[in-house]
C-alpha cells in the first residue's frame, strides 16, 4: 500500500512505531545494493550558493563502508539528542520517555588520549510524560533537544487528542523540572499523521521546529503553500523571549515577521512531513529530509550565508510539487527550491529517513558526506556534494537490522547514531 493510498498513510516515521520489525541480529548487516537508489537523481538548479562550504575534502565515498555497533537498547527510540558539558546522549522513546545513555571514556595518563569508550542506558527516566501522549501511530514524543548551555529540554510531542505541543523544561542535574514547564507553541493537527516533530538550534540561536503538513492524502487543505499557517512549514522562535501573548519571541529576521504575508514564526515553507531536519556543524547549512506522497522521496540542502540564514524564506514546493515533478495536475511555482537530491519508490523504498552531516573523526573518508536511509529498506546511505553539486551518492554497505531505522543523532563530536524501531541504539562507525 503506498502512502498515499489512506489518511494514514505511511509516514517515515510513523512506521516509526508499527511492529517491531523482527530481530535485532548482528550489529553488521551488509548490502548488496551499493549504487544509487533505483530512480534517483541529482536535481539541476538546486542550491548552488558557494557560500557555507567548508572547503577542501574528499570527492567520492567509493569504497567507504562503515558497521553498527549497538550501545544501547531502548522503548522505540525515535530521536537522539547530546547536551553541553557532557558526553552523555539523551535517546527519546515515542511513548513518551526521555532517558540518558551514560558515556565513559577511559583517558591515558600520559598521552590524554581516549583509550576506551563505553555506554550504558541508565534505566531512570529524564523525562516523563507518558501519560500526556498517544504513542499509537505517528503519535508520541517525536523529537527533543537541549539548550545551548544545556539547562533546557525542549520535547516536541502530539498530546492526547492528537495536536502538537513544544514544552521548554528546565534541567535539575539529570532530571526534567515538569513542575516549572513552559509550554511555548500549541498546534491543533486535523489527521494523525504528518506530526514532523524534529527540533533543532541553529547557529544563530534559534529553535527550528518541523511541522508537518497536517496529513491526509495530498494535503487536502492546502496547508504547504499557505504561509499563514503553521502546517507544513519549518519554523523558528526565540525561546528567550516574548512576543505579544506569545511565551516565545519572534525573530527579527523572520520573513514574515510582521505578519502580513505570513505567518510571523515561519521560517521556510511548502514542506509534507520534514523527518528529519538538521544543521551542518561546520557551514551551518539546513539539511532536511522530506516524506513524500506516493512516488518521490526527497532531500533538501538549504546553504548558509556567513553560517546563518538557512533556507530563509524558501519555498520546497509541497503541495504543488512532489519532488521537482508537479503533484496532481499542480503548477511548480517558479519559485520553488528544488531537492539537492531525489529518489523514487522502486525497490522497496517508502519514506525517507533524513540525518546528519558527518563532522566526527572516526571516518576521515565521509568527511562533510550527508547520511540518511530510508524507513521500508533501512539501507544507510551518503550523500557527498559540495556548493549545491552532487560529488557521489551510494550506500555505506550496512542495513538496520530489522529495517527498521527510524531516526539519526549526532554527538558533541560529530560522531553519528542510527535508531531503531526494534529497540537499538547503534552507533555508525567504520567497517
Amino acid at each position: 500500500m503506498t502512502r498515499g493510498a489512506t489518511a494514514m498513510g505511511v509516514l517515515v516515521a510513523a512506521a516509526l512505531l508499527a511492529a517491531a520489525c523482527g530481530d535485532i541480529g548482528s550489529s553488521h548487516q551488509a548490502s548488496t545494493n551499493t549504487s544509487a537508489p533505483t530512480g534517483a537523481v541529482v536535481v539541476p538548479g538546486a542550491p548552488d550558493a558557494v557560500t557555507g562550504d567548508p572547503g577542501p575534502g574528499p570527492t567520492t565515498i567509493a569504497g567507504v563502508t562503515v558497521a553498527l555497533s549497538e550501545i544501547a537498547k531502548a522503548s522505540k527510540p525515535v530521536a537522539l539528542t547530546p547536551r553541553t558539558g557532557t558526553d552523555d546522549l539523551y535517546v527519546a522513546e515515542q511513548g513518551g520517555t526521555v532517558k540518558v545513555i551514560r558515556v565513559t571514556k577511559t583517558i591515558a595518563p600520559k598521552t590524554n588520549a581516549v583509550t576506551k569508550v563505553t555506554w550504558a542506558l541508565d534505566p531512570a527516566n529524564v523525562l516523563d510524560i507518558s501519560n500526556e501522549t498517544d504513542a499509537s501511530g505517528e503519535r508520541g514524543l517525536l523529537g527533543i533537544v537541549f539548550s545551548s548551555d544545556g539547562r533546557r529540554l525542549y520535547a516536541d510531542y502530539t498530546d492526547r487528542d492528537g495536536n502538537t505541543k513544544v514544552v521548554e523544561f528546565p534541567m535539575n542535574a539529570d532530571v526534567a523540572d515538569t513542575k516549572n514547564r513552559r509550554d511555548l507553541l500549541f498546534v491543533s493537527q486535523p489527521f494523525p499523521n504528518h506530526n514532523g516533530g524534529s527540533l533543532a538550534f541553529g547557529a544563530d540561536g534559534f529553535l527550528y521546529i518541523g511541522m508537518g503538513d497536517g496529513g491526509g492524502n495530498g494535503d487536502p487543505s492546502g496547508n504547504g503553500q499557505n504561509k499563514k499557517v503553521l502546517l507544513g512549514k519549518v519554523l523558528r522562535i526565540d525561546p528567550d523571549s516574548t512576543s505579544g501573548d506569545k511565551p516565545y519571541g519572534i525573530p527579527d529576521g523572520n520573513p514574515f515577521a510582521n505578519g502580513q504575508d505570513g505567518a510571523p514564526e515561519v521560517w521556510l515553507y511548502g514542506v509534507r512531513n520534514p523527518w528529519r531536519l538538521s544543521f551542518d556543524k561546520a557551514s551551518g547549512d539546513l539539511w532536511v529530509g522530506d516524506v513524500g506522497q506516493d512516488e518521490i522521496e526527497e532531500i533538501d540542502r538549504l546553504p548558509a550565508v556567513g553560517g546563518v540564514d538557512a533556507g530563509k524564506g524558501a519555498n520546497l514546493g509541497w503541495n504543488l510539487e512532489e519532488g521537482t515533478q508537479p503533484f496532481k495536475g499542480g503548477v511548480s511555482p517558479s519559485s520553488a527550491t528544488g531537492p539537492i537530491f531525489q529518489y523514487s519508490h522502486d525497490s522497496g523504498n517508502c519514506a525517507v529517513i533524513g540525518g546528519f552531516v558527518y563532522r566526527g573523526g572516526g571516518i576521515p573518508a565521509l568527511q562533510g558526506t550527508y547520511l540518511f536511509g530510508d524507513y521500508c529498506v533501512g539501507d544507510i546511505r551518503g550523500l557527498l556534494q559540495r556548493s549545491g553539486v552532487k560529488l557521489d551518492e551510494r550506500s555505506l554497505d550496512v542495513v538496520v537490522p530489522g529495517n527498521a531505522l527510524t531516526s539519526f543523532g549526532q554527538d558533541n563530536d560529530g560522531e553519528l547514531y542510527a535508531l531503531s524501531g526494534s529497540g537499538s541504539v547503534y552507533r555508525i562507525v567504520a567497517a
